[in-house]
């Protein structure tokens, strides 16, 4: 009486096997400079866990977070060679390679984390990564570094003219440099994995960078000031080679971009928690913070004006109207 029963049990078991996903075993490679511990770091590590918990274990991804595989430079350029397969990065300075992606890197645009979500989840993150495949590169997922600060070792900046003089470590972007430049700094191009170095001998007198990366830099140790000027917003874009992307079958590629997509809500969560943990935490480990007034945030604004619609002109009309519309901003 159980044959008609076990006979559909097994036609229901060949059926699910029909359509299990196909993976074969792969070892990917996935590099950062984030340092373990920050944000994009325990990204990654949450993105390898389901990786390799829904593959069944096949696809194994191995994190360098820390720059243990070279600078930002250097990593995308074993990218986009097959030498590794993943990295993620500050999205803005694929300014580089793809033009458009310099408006991710404007001062004082994106203060609204649920505009920003919207905005790079949907129309204006597709119109980027859509360019990359070009450079060798396909985008999966943007996920977040955080808002950047400014530290030194001179003053405390508290004003637009405090910083002139200053030597500060910049990104290695054509914009950084511009802005630092307007503001009367003195920028220097250093790789991240130099930058603790940099401030410790006084090559540099400070840097910039998000709360938690500078807590976990260990940039407290080497730097007297935190000014809390909030003047940048990174989002991290998730790249992966597309040699390897096309080396893939569909079920791998669609289980990747699925896993970096859904990591990226707890990713953001966990980015923007740690912000304020990390400031309290190196106010107590004896960081002299402070914050500007919204009127010299303001002068601030007006000084590098110039340097935002020079790299706006540059860049994609039809892109920057809609990020503009995306953030309510209305350029002067």
């Amino acid at each position: 009486m159980y044959k008609p029963f076990a006979a559909v049990a097994a036609l229901l078991l060949a059926s699910s096997m029909s359509f299990a996903a196909d993976y074969n075993s792969r070892l990917i490679k996935f590099a950062a400079t984030s340092p373990k511990g920050t944000p994009p770091a325990i990204g990654m590590e949450l993105f390898a866990k389901k990786v390799e918990q829904r593959s069944g274990g096949k696809i194994k991804v191995r994190t360098f977070p820390n720059g243990v595989l070279g600078g930002d430079v250097q990593v995308l350029s074993s990218l986009q060679g097959g030498v590794i397969e993943m990295m993620t990065w500050n999205a803005g300075l694929m300014l580089n390679h793809v033009t458009d992606f310099g408006i991710l890197d404007f001062p004082f645009l994106y203060n609204d984390t649920a505009k920003v979500d919207a905005m790079l989840d949907g129309e204006v993150g597709k119109m980027l990564t859509d360019q990359l495949p070009e450079k060798n590169l396909v985008g999966l997922a943007f996920w977040e570094l955080g808002v950047r600060n400014l530290t030194n070792n001179v003053r405390p900046v508290q004003k637009l003219e405090d910083i002139a003089g200053l030597k500060i470590r910049a990104q290695q972007s054509p914009l950084f440099l511009d802005v630092w430049t307007a503001l009367g700094a003195n920028p220097t191009p250093l790789p991240f994995t130099e930058v603790h170095t940099a401030l410790e001998t006084g090559t540099v007198d400070g840097q910039e960078n998000p709360a938690a990366l500078i807590l976990a830099s260990k940039f407290n140790e080497v730097q007297k000031y935190l000014s809390l000027t909030r003047h940048n917003y990174n989002p991290q874009i998730v790249l992966i080679g597309k040699t390897f992307w096309d080396s893939l079958n569909p079920d791998e590629q669609k289980l990747l971009s699925e896993v970096a997509m859904e990591v990226r809500i707890e990713q953001r969560k966990i980015s923007r928690e740690a912000d304020s943990k990390a400031i309290a935490e190196l106010r107590s480990a004896g960081m002299q913070v402070n914050e500007l007034a919204a009127e010299e945030v303001a002068r601030i604004q007006d000084k590098i004006r110039p340097v935002v619609s020079k790299y706006a002109a540059q860049i994609n009309p039809e892109l920057v109207r809609k990020v503009y519309q995306a953030m309510d901003f209305q350029p002067q």
